[in-house]
């Protein structure tokens, strides 16, 4: 097989997750139509139970996507205006904006090289008065440092919130990531390890007075229709959010076997190039992503386009250098491992129901950029 063949790679194809569940969910969308259970109702009641049941959380409140799950965790642990918040700069902006909406400040820290996920150690030396929280991002699929995360928070008294939108199904000393801290949020976007016929998100909690909060804010701040005790918005899940991740719930863990089952084709396959690839540091990984750096990234890209394979880049603008947050004070120390993702990772094509030979096809074209000296070109 040579790059002129017509075999091409998406990054991801979510309509073989599709075909796997279209028949039980076609008669259950002619139900919830019939129904009129448009908003919250029936069959996000019942993915809320039986996602609480996978996670083992005590309370799962599903809201419209993973921002807004960030947004009312945020709220819920009374974080606000005056506040800062510690998190990793080598993120998805959706993980600070909740903090942003209430008022408070984000403060970003490097990340470890070996995950991309917060370098607690970096924290340390970011860590000022008016922190009263920290994020950590359980990014790619793969756990933060937790345990260090929480022996930082306790020492300083600050609220943990977990970002599980990239690692919904993995587990850290034996508990699913989520559900370790006060708050976890997860999302749901199509793309995403469990992913939505559109917007979704989720927050865990085993706090009732918090799940009792999420429930009214996500619902105009409601206590019963027409009487609203707190400021609230319109955060509801979907009906047919909820009916669709319903029916791929059972095949979760199915299709993350089958991503890490990719990860070590991938691993295994391009283990002597001089590439970084994913390590797996923190017990566990659903592979969300898998991400390789190399200082010709954009050389390789190009050369997987030619090839007919799509790449992604995750995240190539920092969040300390994104234009919104030009305001905030400039930091004290650098990013280095921020930067070194930003400007040398490139996320390979992984998906439930990616084929043999589409791996192969890929293992062949970054192999063949190597060999054919494009690191040099």
């Amino acid at each position: 097989m040579n790059m002129m063949t017509s075999l091409s790679v998406p990054f991801a194809d979510l309509s073989w997750q599709w075909n796997a569940v279209r028949g039980a969910v076609m008669p259950d969308i002619e139900r919830l139509f019939a129904a009129n259970a448009f908003c919250l109702g029936k069959w996000v009641t019942d993915f809320e139970r039986d996602v609480a049941g996978y996670l083992g959380a005590k309370h799962a409140v599903a809201v419209s996507s993973g921002s807004a799950a960030l947004h009312l965790a945020v709220l819920a642990a009374g974080i606000g205006p005056g506040d800062k918040v510690l998190v990793p700069s080598n993120t998805f902006i959706g993980t600070v904006w909740g903090l942003v909406y209430a008022g408070a400040t984000p403060v970003f820290c490097d990340v470890e090289d070996a995950t991309g996920t917060i370098d607690m150690a970096d924290a340390a030396l970011r860590m000022e008065p008016g922190v009263r929280a920290i994020i950590p991002v359980h990014l790619y699929g793969q756990p933060a440092d937790l345990t260090a995360v929480f022996d930082f928070a306790a020492r300083h008294g600050l609220i943990v919130i977990e970002d599980a939108a990239q690692a919904i199904g993995a587990r850290y000393d034996g508990r699913a990531v989520g559900t370790l801290a006060r708050l976890g949020c997860y999302s749901f976007y199509p793309g995403k390890n469990l992913g939505g016929a559109g917007e979704g998100g989720l927050v865990v909690t085993d706090n009732d007075a918090d799940a009792a909060a999420l429930r009214s804010m996500r619902n105009h701040g409601q206590s019963e229709r027409y009487l609203h005790e707190r400021i609230g918005f319109n955060y509801r899940m979907d009906g047919l959010q909820g009916l669709v991740l319903g029916h791929k719930l059972p095949h979760l863990d199915d299709w993350t076997n089958q991503r890490r089952a990719i990860a070590a084709h991938y691993s295994q396959a391009l283990r002597d190039l001089p590439l970084k690839l994913p390590q797996v540091v923190h017990q566990d990984h659903v592979y969300h992503l898998y991400v390789v750096r190399t200082p010709h990234s954009e050389s390789l890209h190009k050369h997987l386009r030619m090839w007919g394979i799509e790449t992604g880049r995750h995240y190539p603008v920092p969040l300390y250098r994104q234009p919104c947050f030009a305001q905030l004070p400039s930091p004290a120390h650098g990013f280095p491992v921020t930067e070194d993702f930003a400007t040398n990772g490139i996320s390979l094509p992984v998906f439930a129901g990616m084929s043999v030979v589409q791996q192969d096809r890929v293992i062949e074209a970054v192999r063949s950029f190597f060999e054919a000296g494009g690191a040099h070109g």
